[in-house]
């Protein structure tokens, strides 16, 4: 890949999202079904893959005090802007909610899961998204699939039967990426491209401090963040840089979480895995007293590593996203602290060794826990990698080519934890 390859590819997976973005999808899908038919809505039935209707049952969604997905639905049809992408709700307002709130207690939202993806796609897609809008004899259908704002042409797949290949020609650089990269590759172009062609990076920055400072001023979620920030947990965490990391971290996902009106910069799809991605480093570099240079460039190697990781292992799946972002994050405190690639190298087989097989049972206020568990190990990582310390090639999935490492790890998510994912979803959905 050339360098405006690697790029494009970073713009594309690190962009701006308010709220968790598979409601937001569903949200954005149902706007896309609701411009088409030109009015309200009458009747809107929702098709959704298992991996999305677990991600969107316990969220709350920004700006209405509400969870899940029925009021991400209304909203999208009576107040969405698909033109915002996974901001779609953006311009919300508390009319709007009320007006959303009314249309859900008329009965016409019907959610259900799609049976016959593979009938559909080609292939068993995880991240799949269908809306049909009615209103008298009008119609109008919208399909997502396969990343958060990829819309599919339903004509397409009725002229086929498939969309597996308008689905591989729009992620051809999917597969080229995944193809071409390897950590070393992700490690050269952090450290050697020319700074003015990484500054972008440095908006992730931005949104995700802003998005923490927000969030320690409310109470979202479960409050781990500001719990952290409080005497009780000064008291036992100490006034740290490690915790000064936790708690910033883990307020932001308090607070995207619970529903806040907040953007923040996500990374490939997911607005915790850009926090997580985003804010260890941010404040290493600040209390490490790093340059500006050194942060841009960490930053960089964090969310490249875990686009790179994310290639392989698919948008959705059993695995939980914060192993993936923290060991981005790994990588760039490891680079912070002054580490080399080979330094860099051993942060990554130290996160699989410890984090590997963590199950992602839906977005929900919790996942700041996880996202502090995974950040935690980042740092601690880091520490044993710049000392020359990593988990070795005789231990459980680690081999001692890092890429193998990396698609060990993938090939357990994707593949090996597709019962676990079923699993999940008919516990979730069969609670007493």
């Amino acid at each position: 890949m050339t360098k405006e390859d690697i790029i494009a590819l970073i713009k594309r997976e690190v962009v701006p999202a308010m709220g968790c973005t598979e409601p937001m999808a569903v949200s954005l899908c149902v706007a896309y079904a609701t411009e088409d038919l030109g009015c309200e809505p009458e009747d809107i039935q929702v098709f959704l893959s298992a991996n999305i209707l677990k991600n969107a049952m316990g969220v709350g969604i920004p700006g209405t005090g509400m969870v899940g997905l029925p009021i991400a639905i209304a909203l999208g049809a009576l107040a969405g802007k698909s033109k915002y992408q996974l901001e779609v709700l953006r311009d919300v307002t508390p009319e709007d909610v009320r007006r959303g709130q009314a249309f859900i207690a008329k009965g016409c939202i019907h959610i259900q899961l799609k049976q016959d993806i593979v009938a559909v796609m080609g292939y068993d897609e995880k991240l799949y998204i269908e809306v049909i809008c009615k209103a008298g004899n009008r119609t109008a259908t919208a399909i997502i699939a396969r990343e958060h704002t990829h819309r599919i042409d339903p004509s397409t797949l009725a002229a086929s039967g498939s969309a597996a290949s308008s689905a591989c020609d729009a992620n051809r650089l999917d597969g080229q990426a995944e193809a071409a990269l390897t950590l070393r590759d992700v490690y050269r172009f952090a450290t050697e491209t020319p700074l003015e062609d990484l500054e972008f990076i440095n908006e992730a920055r931005r949104l995700n401090e802003a998005a923490a400072e927000e969030a320690l001023k409310g109470n979202y979620g479960h409050c781990l963040g500001k719990t952290l920030s409080r005497p009780l947990g000064r008291g036992i965490m100490g006034e740290s840089m490690f915790s000064h990391i936790l708690s910033k971290t883990s307020a932001a996902c308090d607070a995207r979480m619970a529903g806040a009106k907040i953007p923040v910069m996500s990374n490939s799809g997911s607005g915790n895995q850009g926090i997580a991605a985003t804010l260890p480093v941010v404040v290493f570099a600040e209390e490490n007293h790093n340059t500006e240079e050194e942060l841009t460039r960490a930053l960089t190697l964090s969310h490249l590593t875990a686009i790179y990781i994310k290639l392989s292992l698919g948008r959705l799946s059993a695995l939980c996203g914060c192993v993936v972002a923290s060991t981005g994050s790994s990588c760039g405190i490891t680079y912070l602290m002054g580490g080399n690639y080979e330094q860099v190298a051993y942060s990554v087989k130290n996160m699989i060794a410890n984090l590997a097989g963590m199950v992602c049972d839906g977005a929900k206020p919790s996942c700041a826990l996880k996202v502090s568990s995974g950040v935690a190990t980042a740092v601690l990582s880091a520490m044993l990698a710049v000392q020359n310390t990593h988990v070795s090639s005789v231990e459980g999935l680690i081999e001692d080519d890092v890429d193998r490492c990396i698609h060990n790890l993938t090939r357990l998510g994707s593949d090996g934890m597709n019962e676990t994912d079923k699993m999940v979803l008919d516990i979730m959905t069969h609670k007493q």
